[in-house]
């Protein structure tokens, strides 16, 4: 056995234990199970009031657990229908100790996320529930709601076009769902006010995060900004676009494609000196100018239309390179490459990343399906561990090999081969591409095979949840940007 194996074999037992001390936990919940059945509406509502007043004469949220728990899941049978299975309160004991729960798709998360949320939020300090968009937190908030509102707790939900009002009402109330986005600014507006009755949030004690690997790892470096109005004019954008455009590659400038920068050769500096008239461009009066030109650089040489940004209505729009949707915002130098009006120049008068957002929280706990291979960075970053949590059944879906070809053209023959034929048999067929260029590409392909297809991408993401809803149809076949959909619920029909 050599060394990896070992190392698997006790990684795999030390998850097999920690498993095994969350059961036991679990199992003191499942006990109370017919204990809770027996109890009335009012008397299971009045449960919450009751814990409430243990945690004030000194018992722990730990105290409390089974009861809470077992309180929660009558609840949720009582009110959605659903009754949190073993290996569900498994998770929510999980996610309570600020952990990170990894749950395979379709287990359940949004289910498990109650257990926890409820038990903290009898605190009154306030529980929030993070996603990664406006569709799953409203779906969510009003869903699972129901499950609190009969228990007397209050819900809020915090998405974009909300009043300032209607944010502290939302962050008031016992347990909050919102997006990281959305909470992120609203921290970075609350560190601006002068007074502090003008404040939205109230508190970070303890956050639940969905798709915690997109959150804290993918976009945990993503900082959130807030800009003011620059006084800048714009037309240094169009003489710096201007310039570049006649610049070669390798001789005027290089690019390092990984790391997505550009830099000027010293031919290129001394054209660029001789173009804007100037003896010094790395001297620091000429540190606008030299940004304007590296900006412009960027924008002709690396930035492709239709894979890193779209035009809609005269309107740039960055790709996000995560989440395959548009970003609004950035971007005079390609404004001014793609001939569309340049929009006025903004300094940042706030920012922060996610990552030190999440680290300001008292306890943070996460969801995912995927956790286990960037247990070192959750370690390292947030000091999370991850726990794999066992399927309610055992698994059926087939986790397959990567197959690997020697040409582009090879691949995506083989893709179109193997879509048409699964498509003659009606299976359903969901292909996940990188971009919306490939997207666009692969529609074209099949297209020519009469194969009629949806594409899902940055330029028509608000049929986004509609269309992933639909792609379990017999015969259905949908192109998606890869984490287009996230979190929707496939209708599977006969």
């Amino acid at each position: 056995m050599g060394m990896m194996e070992v190392f698997k074999k006790l990684l795999g037992q030390s998850n097999e234990a920690e498993v095994r001390r969350l059961q036991k936990i679990a199992d003191q919940v499942l006990a109370k199970e017919a204990e809770y059945r027996a109890l009335t509406d009012e008397q299971l509502q009045a449960k919450t009031p009751e814990f409430k007043q243990r945690l004030k004469a000194g018992e722990t949220l730990d105290d409390i657990l089974p009861d809470a728990f077992a309180a929660c899941r009558e609840a949720a049978d009582r009110t959605v229908g659903m009754r949190p299975y073993p290996v569900q309160v498994i998770g929510g004991v999980c996610l309570h100790q600020g952990r990170i729960a990894e749950m395979k798709t379709g287990e359940g998360k949004t289910l498990v996320a109650t257990l926890p949320a409820y038990l903290n939020a009898l605190t009154g300090e306030g529980v929030h529930i993070v996603t990664v968009n406006d569709y799953l937190a409203r779906r969510d908030s009003e869903w699972m709601g129901k499950i609190y509102k009969f228990m007397g707790l209050t819900v809020g939900l915090i998405v974009h076009d909300l009043d300032n009002a209607q944010r502290r009402a939302a962050y008031a109330c016992d347990i909050t769902y919102g997006t990281n986005n959305e909470m992120g600014f609203d921290y970075l507006r609350d560190n601006m006010v002068i007074h502090e009755r003008d404040m939205v949030q109230r508190g970070h004690v303890y956050a639940i995060v969905d798709e915690v690997d997109s959150i804290l790892i993918d976009e945990a470096r993503t900082p959130l900004i807030i800009s003011g109005q620059g006084d800048k004019s714009t037309d240094l954008y169009e003489k710096a676009n201007q310039f570049v455009s006649r610049l070669k590659n390798e001789e005027d400038y290089t690019i390092a494609e990984k790391e997505k920068a550009v830099s000027l050769t010293e031919q290129g500096i001394a054209k660029a000196q001789r173009a804007f008239n100037v003896e010094n461009i790395a001297d620091l009066d000429n540190a606008e100018l030299y940004h304007h030109i590296l900006a412009a650089l960027k924008a002709h040489a690396i930035m492709k239309r239709d894979v890193d940004y779209v035009v809609q209505n005269g309107e740039v729009i960055i790709v996000d390179e995560f989440t395959g949707r548009l970003m609004v915002g950035l971007h005079q130098a390609i404004e001014a490459k793609e001939h569309v009006k340049v929009e006025r120049e903004s300094k940042t008068l706030a920012t922060i990343t996610f990552q030190n957002y999440f680290r300001m929280y008292k306890k943070i706990s996460g969801m995912t399906g995927t956790a286990k291979t960037e247990e070192e960075e959750f370690q390292g970053i947030y000091n999370l561990d991850v726990v794999q949590i066992p399927t309610n059944k055992p698994m059926i879906r087939k986790d397959l090999n990567d197959m690997v070809y020697k040409t582009k053209r090879g691949k995506f023959n083989a893709v179109v081969e193997e879509i048409v034929k699964r498509h003659q048999t009606g299976q359903p067929i969901l292909v996940g591409t990188v971009n919306v260029e490939t997207s666009e590409m692969l529609s074209h392909l099949i297209k020519l095979r009469g194969v009629s297809h949806e594409v899902l991408n940055a330029k028509n993401h608000q049929k986004e949840a509609e269309i992933v809803a639909q792609a379990g149809h017999v015969g259905a076949v949908t192109i998606a940007t890869n984490m287009a959909g996230r979190g929707t619920d496939i209708k599977l029909t006969p």
